[in-house]
């Protein structure tokens, strides 16, 4: 049974911030910001931010949402979810794989999500079966927020002839922490990663994904970045700890039940 919750109406923006572009179809919201603030900046009318983005009298601007800034073709659809059972192959790839979650203790948890060109796609992940409620009420919270998804799977659905997996944002994987023999918090479905290119990982002169050293700057606030004051929100606020906040490493796209 699909579990429906209302929300605002999205709009579009680039993945990467193109210093040639000449009107930005929307407004990264930023700490501070008002509808006012915006309108006068944008040169439009508040009423018109409001009815664009149905906003109502007395919602508030969330940082690291967008507002549109022109009249959308379409209100989005409604936020919906769902969760399912999953076999050993679709959880690990193969059959007899060794893991410490038996698939049993796993679900698939379908949301509605909008990508950066602003479409909607069905897409998944899956966690441990005690965490679907915590997981469905977290993405609910960033499609109301108004807050962008690069890709999640299926990919070859959402983002026909994808080859870079590293751009998916995803729970579940049966792995190691990176250079040791050490269970990810992945493994065990208690861990999700956020737009991992937006929000990479760097320990030391180490950086996961490679090439992402524009997002490191995180004062920027640039399409499907979190911040503490903005997305991250959306999982601390159900039991998620941000990797963000970790003094040895920082592990920006990285939730997880555990602080590990």
């Amino acid at each position: 049974m699909w579990k429906i919750v209302s929300v605002a109406l999205l709009v579009l923006f680039p993945a990467v911030p193109s210093p040639a572009a000449a009107e930005p179809a929307a407004h990264i919201v930023q700490p501070g910001d008002t509808l006012w603030g915006v309108a006068e900046k944008y040169g439009a009318r508040v009423s018109d931010l409001r009815a664009w983005n149905a906003l109502g009298s007395y919602d508030t601007l969330r940082a690291d949402g967008m507002l549109r800034l022109d009249t959308p073709r379409a209100p989005l659809p409604e936020f919906r979810t769902r969760a399912e059972t999953v076999t050993e192959k679709e959880a690990n790839g193969s059959v007899g794989r060794k893991c410490p979650v038996p698939p049993a203790e796993l679900r698939r948890i379908w949301v509605r999500y909008i990508d950066f060109q602003g479409r909607v796609h069905n897409g998944s992940l899956i966690m441990h079966e005690t965490l679907v409620a915590a997981t469905q009420r977290a993405f609910a919270q960033l499609y109301r927020w108004r807050f962008p998804i690069m890709v999640m799977q299926p990919a070859s659905v959402n983002t026909p002839g994808l080859t870079d997996r590293s751009v998916l944002t995803s729970g579940y994987e049966c792995r190691f922490v990176a250079g040791t023999t050490k269970w990810s918090q992945h493994s065990y479905g208690r861990a999700v990663d956020v737009n991992p290119r937006q929000n990479p990982m760097i320990r030391g002169d180490y950086l996961d994904p490679p090439n992402t050293e524009r997002w490191l700057a995180r004062e920027n606030y640039w399409p499907g970045m979190v911040h503490e004051n903005g997305a991250v929100e959306a999982f601390t606020a159900n039991g998620f700890a941000w990797g963000g906040r970790w003094k040895s490493l920082k592990d920006y796209m990285h939730f997880s039940t555990t602080n590990l």
